[in-house]
């Protein structure tokens, strides 16, 4: 996955925007869902981008994919860090976005959900 790749699928998904909103971190880009953050990466590089995670599941997945890294950032129970070196399919790379954008996407409210309906 390159990033235009990776640009390319978070805009396929319903009620995305994408937007420049840190001034002083002027090279990341962030993807939103109705104004609600599912990831992130650094423009300039593509070395990594964040994603949403299952607080429940993040322990295990950090220990199982080394590239799942703490994030800079964010709260280190709901975020993680997926680390571009090569270790990781595009498939999983793939799955790991839909998983937070349903995270984020389940936490809105209902009104907005079923106009998403992304069941």
């Amino acid at each position: 996955m390159n990033i235009e790749e990776f640009r390319t699928y978070c805009l396929s998904k319903k009620g995305v925007t994408e937007s420049i909103p840190f001034s002083k971190l002027p090279n990341v880009l962030v993807f939103k869902v109705h104004g609600k953050m599912f990831t992130g990466t650094d423009i300039t590089t593509f070395a990594s981008f964040s994603i949403k995670c299952k607080p429940e599941t993040i322990d295990e997945l950090r220990a199982s994919f080394p590239a799942l890294q703490e994030p800079s950032y964010f709260s280190k129970k709901h975020w993680c860090r997926v680390e571009m070196d090569g270790t990781i399919s595009d498939k999983q790379l793939y799955e790991w976005l839909d998983i937070s954008y349903r995270l984020v996407v389940a936490k809105l409210p209902k009104k907005i959900r079923d106009e998403i309906n992304i069941d």
